[in-house]
């Protein structure tokens, strides 16, 4: 009789422990600094709880299944991807969940190669999937109130870091994109200096994507645009290997073997003159400028140097060209038959 007094005497208290545990204790049960969860439609208290526990997430679904009924709204909640805190409490976690609408979202794109890569980082962080987000951007009648078709969709993407809503549409993300890169367009006289080269601000993106992907020096970057702007100019094929690796899709390539020049591709610039269609990255603002404000040279012809410092040789003829890519081929081919002999000693 005495325990049973000792138990009902602290009923009274426990209310206030709950509410304790609630907006207090931390709840995750995952030992990372965060942790990325998924919610899947439909969306309800009982599947909510469930995916949270069942995800390692939080520690006791009833309690936050109460207290969410009493504090949030199911109906707000979005189904997609989350990002958990280590030792966030319940209440954060519901917190997290009823502005879910309201959550920002920084995008920070970098280098993107394919439609596919875009696609997975606006599925990473919003609510679209990417089988949607792929739909969009293949289909010329989503893309035409923006000015651009399948093909050239990058070139209204600049590299750098937006904020949206995480329940944002991709007709508003693509919106915000287009409006960045159009004020882009219109600063430093860079509509001017592209009327200068004979290009559209397309074509120059275009050509700043093969750059971009030549190498990582920013000096070296001015050169490269003065030899392809030269050959455009001469009407000459450009014959950047960076179109070759996109062509393939296999951007591992560290050499670009005569065989791989025969492929049928629009984005073969050794059979094909003028630019590619589409451009093949979308390169940095930066690099942009470098072709928008390239130096004027008589250079046709560059090759990587043969010490593998990442800098060029660039060369007015022919001939000259000749003699340093058969030194960087020899310098090439040595080095991979040293890897080659240093693989089969580890055997």
């Amino acid at each position: 009789m005495k325990r049973l007094f000792r138990v009902l005497r602290w009923l009274p208290l426990l209310p206030l422990a709950a509410t304790l545990y609630v907006f207090s204790i931390p709840d995750t049960s995952f030992r990372l600094s965060e942790k990325m969860f998924e919610l899947s439609k439909p969306i309800s208290s009982e599947s909510v709880a469930r995916e949270l526990k069942e995800q390692g997430i939080i520690r006791f679904p009833l309690l936050f299944q109460l207290f969410y009924g009493m504090y949030g709204e199911w109906e707000l909640v979005q189904p997609g991807k989350y990002t958990a805190r280590k030792g966030q409490t319940l209440f954060q976690t519901a917190q997290q969940l009823k502005n879910s609408r309201k959550s920002i979202v920084r995008l920070v794109i970098n280098r993107l190669r394919l439609k596919e890569d875009f696609a997975h980082l606006i599925d990473k962080q919003f609510i679209i999937d990417s089988t949607s987000v792929m739909q969009f951007i293949q289909s010329n009648d989503s893309l035409k109130e923006f000015s651009v078709d399948t093909t050239s969709f990058f070139t209204m993407i600049l590299p750098d870091t937006y904020e949206f809503y995480r329940n944002s549409s991709m007709r508003v993300i693509v919106s915000k994109l287009r409006a960045q890169s159009e004020r882009f367009w219109l600063q430093n006289d860079r509509l001017k200096k592209a009327a200068e080269w004979s290009l559209t601000p397309r074509e120059i993106y275009i050509l700043a994507s093969v750059v971009e992907e030549e190498t990582n020096d920013p000096g070296d970057r001015s050169l490269i645009a003065s030899v392809y702007l030269n050959r455009l100019r001469q009407r000459m094929p450009l014959q950047a290997c960076p179109t070759i690796k996109y062509a393939l899709k296999d951007f591992s390539l560290t050499r670009i073997y005569e065989k791989y020049l025969t492929i049928a591709s629009p984005y073969n610039t050794y059979q094909r003159t003028g630019l590619p269609p589409g451009p093949i990255c979308t390169p940095l603002p930066a690099t942009i400028d470098r072709v928008l404000n390239a130096p004027k040279t008589n250079y046709l012809y560059f090759v990587a140097r043969s010490d593998f410092s990442g800098y060029h040789h660039f060369s007015a003829t022919y001939s000259e060209h000749q003699y340093y890519a058969r030194l960087y081929q020899k310098a090439l081919t040595e080095e991979q038959n040293k890897k080659a002999a240093a693989e089969r000693a580890k055997r």
